[in-house]
Order: C-alpha cells, then sequence, then structure tokens
C-alpha cells in the first residue's frame, strides 16, 4: 500500500442529475472518463473508488479498476471515503471527485505536496474569471490568511466591499475547487466530530472544521476543473474535450 492514495467516493443518487455517473458522453460513462483521467494524470497514487451501489461496481471492475461496495446510508461522500481508508489504511488520503472528469495531475501533486508537509486537512482553489461566477452561490468561496490557510468559506461573495473599485480589483476571495487531502488520522477524526451551525447554514462541510479549530491549508491553481452537477454540463465537458489538453 502506497503511503498515499486516492479515494473517489460515487453513488448514483443525484437530486438534480439522477444516475448522472454512469451517463455515457461519447461512448463512455462518465464515471470512467474520471477514472482513466485519474489514472493518466497521477499513475504513481492508487486509485480507489468508495461506491454506494453494486452498479458502479460492476462498470468500474470491468475496466480494470479497485471499487470497493461501502454503506449506502452513509450521509457524505466524505464518510464514505474514511470508512473504505480504515480498511486500506493509508497515511494520507486525496478526495477526488467521481464527477470531475476533467481533474489535473498538477492540482492533485499540489494537494500531495501539503499532506507530505504535514497538513492535516487541504484543498485547493483558483481566481475567479467571472462576475457571474463570483456572484453565484453555487461556486464556493474561499478567503485566506497570509499563510494560505483558509479563513472562511461560503456562497455568499465574500467579503462586502464598501469602495468604488470593480468586482475583480475588489475580490479578495476565490474559487473553492472540491478536492481535499486530508491524514488518515484526521480524517477519522473530523467524520466523527459533530456537525457546525456555520457548516449547516451554508452546507459546506469543510466548515465543520474550521468551526472545531482545525487548520485547512489551500493551495492555489490557475487549472479548473469542470463539475458535473446538471445535464446541461455535460456539453460544457464536451467542449473541455475538444480543446487543445494543454487548455483543459
Amino acid at each position: 500500500m502506497s503511503d498515499l492514495i486516492i479515494i473517489v467516493p460515487a453513488r448514483l443518487a443525484s437530486q438534480r442529475f439522477p444516475r448522472k455517473l454512469l451517463h455515457t458522453v461519447r461512448g463512455k460513462p462518465l464515471i470512467l472518463w474520471t477514472a482513466d483521467r485519474l489514472a493518466v494524470e497521477a499513475p504513481e497514487y492508487p486509485v480507489h473508488f468508495a461506491v454506494a451501489d453494486p452498479e458502479l461496481q460492476s462498470v468500474l471492475e470491468d475496466a480494470g479498476y479497485q471499487a470497493h461496495l461501502t454503506d449506502p446510508d452513509l450521509p457524505t461522500g466524505t464518510d464514505r471515503v474514511a470508512a473504505l481508508n480504515e480498511t486500506l489504511g493509508a497515511p494520507m488520503v486525496i478526495n477526488a471527485q467521481a464527477d470531475e472528469p476533467l481533474v489535473g495531475g498538477a492540482q492533485l501533486h499540489a494537494l500531495a505536496d501539503l499532506l507530505l508537509q504535514g497538513a492535516e486537512m487541504c484543498t485547493l482553489a483558483c481566481p475567479f474569471q467571472e462576475e457571474q461566477d463570483f456572484r453565484d452561490p453555487n461556486q464556493v468561496k474561499v478567503t485566506l490568511d497570509a499563510s494560505g490557510k483558509a479563513l472562511y468559506f461560503s456562497r455568499a461573495s465574500i467579503p462586502f466591499h464598501r469602495g468604488d473599485a470593480s468586482w475583480a480589483e475588489s475580490t479578495l476571495a476565490f474559487r473553492h475547487l472540491g478536492l481535499y487531502g486530508y491524514s488518515a488520522d484526521f480524517l477519522q477524526l473530523f467524520v466523527g466530530l459533530p456537525q457546525t451551525p456555520l457548516e449547516k447554514s451554508e452546507r459546506l462541510e469543510q466548515l465543520r472544521a474550521l468551526e472545531h479549530g482545525h487548520d485547512v491549508m489551500v493551495s492555489m491553481t490557475q487549472d479548473v476543473t469542470v463539475g458535473i452537477d446538471v445535464p446541461a454540463d455535460i456539453q460544457r465537458f464536451e467542449q473541455c474535450l475538444d480543446r487543445p489538453k494543454t487548455n483543459q
């Protein structure tokens, strides 16, 4: 077992896009686009899928990937990752998302670097390029302290700016990307912590770590992942597939 592994939680239940992980894109289920991408972008890190459905397990195993059934009643993907790593026993874990099929090697390596430097929890962020994204409550924002630790995550357009600068000039928050790294010890601690008021209000579980006094290190990236949340996102993903690799 490698000291650092990637675990991808996956389930078919999805309110906004039912069974999206088995939605076929150019002849291949979405979850296999993610699996193949991880295998190419970071081949040094073993990839395991923590799945809630036998159907997903069959698709992944038929394609040669390691898929493990986990309790379908687990409440979050993080709980699923933690449950699987109790069995696998890796000292460090990167939690990649099954519905983000364009994750890059530079992003994975940035998380690995923070973990190797001793971070107990870490994640990624990038600058906002468009005002509509900054105003969008589905685009999570993160503010940082001077050392690169997260101060706060929010769906709101933070911080409030009282001056006359444009949105771009006044933006001190960054777009949060939903990839995480954990030390094994902190991962098990985290899923055992009680939910917190801000976490419940924003519906952002990473706030649980901050509210309980733990650091979340943030690495900046210029690469943006493409998350598949609703059927319309499939077209955006296909457009990315048609671009030269350097532009993805």
